[in-house]
């Protein structure tokens, strides 16, 4: 394949699986090393790509990438984190599961659950779980996000404080190595500290492509999560973070 089709297809690769390796581009396109290595140093050097070790991943940004894409982004990660997040939730319990498309495959996991209260500011979540008649699912009120289906602002928080949950369930956009959890939406975060501060214990769903990205307003601190579910270990700064605040740190085994 010719380089200048090549490159582009590198590039939706990478936006399916959020990074792409040497060797898998070398056997995906039957050329050598050396060709994958020019590529991506060349795709690089346009802004397309940022290279890491044995291959590249979507250059980092302060810009959120299109719910479609985030949808289909890590895909295998996000079941594995979340097969791993419902299992750690009991039947007969109160969950509150937030905007992403990680808790979005939480709630996935919990369809054979029975006698759970679930509240959500995510219609995609409600629909999902209405296949379930055991499962009482309460929608709160704010503005819509056409964009993924979330609901922001105020009303949401009023209805957040009229509940307290048992367990909430948070994704996030981006995680800084000093165990900062961050979002793009400022009033999105507003929405994610009200679920906090209401729930007797947090989940943090996130895969490891969250340790690459940046965005602008935090929501909290990994020491106020109870249980850090992930497909690889956080940077050396988190983990000790996550050891101090005696935040559990669970790394799924990718399913076989």
């Amino acid at each position: 394949m010719v380089q200048t089709l090549r490159k582009p297809e590198i590039i939706n690769i990478a936006r399916r699986d959020g990074m792409v390796t040497v060797e898998g581009l070398v056997e995906h396109f039957g050329v050598t090393p050396q060709t994958i290595r020019r590529d991506l140093s060349e795709l690089a050097d346009a802004g397309q790509l940022d290279r890491v070790h044995g291959g590249a991943i979507l250059p980092s940004t302060t810009v959120n990438i299109g719910y479609s894409e985030r949808r289909n982004l890590n895909h295998a990660s996000k079941v594995d984190i979340a097969r791993a997040c419902a299992a750690e939730i009991p039947n007969d319990c109160s969950v509150f599961l937030n905007i992403g498309t990680t808790t979005e495959a939480v709630a996935s996991e919990l369809l054979q659950h029975e006698g759970l209260l679930v509240v959500t500011n995510n219609i995609n979540i409600s629909v999902i779980l209405s296949a379930n008649p055991n499962i009482d699912v309460v929608v709160t009120g704010g503005n819509l996000r056409r964009l993924d289906g979330g609901l922001i602002g105020d009303l949401a928080k009023e209805t957040i404080n009229r509940f307290r949950f048992d367990i909430a369930v948070i994704g996030c956009s981006a995680l800084h190595e000093d165990g900062d959890i961050l979002d793009f939406d400022f009033q999105e975060v507003g929405v994610s500290q009200a679920i906090i501060e209401r729930s007797d214990k947090v989940f943090l769903v996130a895969d490891a492509s969250k340790f690459d990205r940046k965005a602008p307003a935090k929501i909290a601190s990994l020491a106020d999560i109870d249980t850090f579910f992930s497909d690889m270990p956080p940077p050396a700064q988190c983990l000790q973070m996550c050891r101090d605040a005696d935040t559990h740190v669970h790394v799924v085994a990718a399913a076989s």
